[in-house]
């Protein structure tokens, strides 16, 4: 192939990040999946913070010998105006009679799935494509929150979660072998479209065709094994 000079900053490849939306949260249940989905309304913002993978020199020598790095974790902060009643147990409470809620109890951790939206230079806001983040494994922190008195420039309260994550596995395929991981992010402008559709019907759900057919999908987070069952490599 022959070589190019490089281009700045070309026609169509002026890329960037924008937004949040779709939000979904996923309790996990005892066998460790992501049975049910539930609309996560007034999410606000996703601030992800992954951690670890710092170095550690060897010396040999009097030289550098080389460089070990620890393992990388995933977690970070969730913003929002209010919360499904789901994730009330994930929150550290536990309804024990209709509306009452005792706190202090047991975290169920939980996956999280929501959007962020991709825009370059050569199309209308919200019309290039996203990128659609799948978190596991993760448990929500005790978090503070503020409450004051109704003054003459009232806001509404933003009630934010610091969480952190247990990865999950990641099956080997086409001979590579994967560290666990706690994150996996789809682009849209380059994910099969098909396949990327059949995903989000499992994320997002689907309606019956009919009143009474039995052809409705429920909502769930799919492990990363069976993703890679829906991303086939050509």
């Amino acid at each position: 192939m022959a070589g190019q000079k490089i281009v700045w900053d070309a026609t169509g490849e002026r890329w960037y990040e924008y937004g949040l939306d779709h939000g979904v949260l996923y309790p996990q249940d005892a066998s460790g999946a992501y049975p049910l989905g539930v609309a996560w309304n007034g999410l606000t913002a996703v601030t992800e913070s992954p951690s670890g993978a710092e170095p550690t020199d060897l010396w040999a020598d009097n030289i550098k010998y080389g460089s070990i790095r620890s393992a990388e974790t995933f977690g970070g902060t969730i913003e929002a105006y209010q919360y499904p009643p789901e994730f009330s147990e994930c929150d550290g409470s536990k309804e024990i009679r209709p509306g009452v809620y005792i706190g202090m109890q047991n975290r169920t951790p939980f996956g999280l799935s929501y959007r962020t939206m991709k825009g370059n230079d050569t199309a209308g806001e919200g019309d290039d494509g996203y990128l659609l983040h799948l978190v596991y494994g993760a448990t929500a922190s005790p978090s503070e929150k503020s409450r004051s008195t109704v003054n003459d420039s009232p806001e509404a309260t933003t009630m934010s979660w610091e969480f952190d994550t247990d990865p999950v596995v990641v099956p080997a395929a086409d001979g590579t072998t994967f560290k666990p991981t706690a994150h996996i992010t789809i682009d849209s402008t380059t994910a099969d479209a098909t396949e990327l559709a059949a995903l989000e019907k499992i994320l997002y759900g689907k309606d019956p065709t009919a009143a009474g057919a039995n052809d409705g999908v429920a909502p769930r987070l799919p492990l990363p094994a069976e993703l890679f069952t829906i991303f086939t490599e050509e």
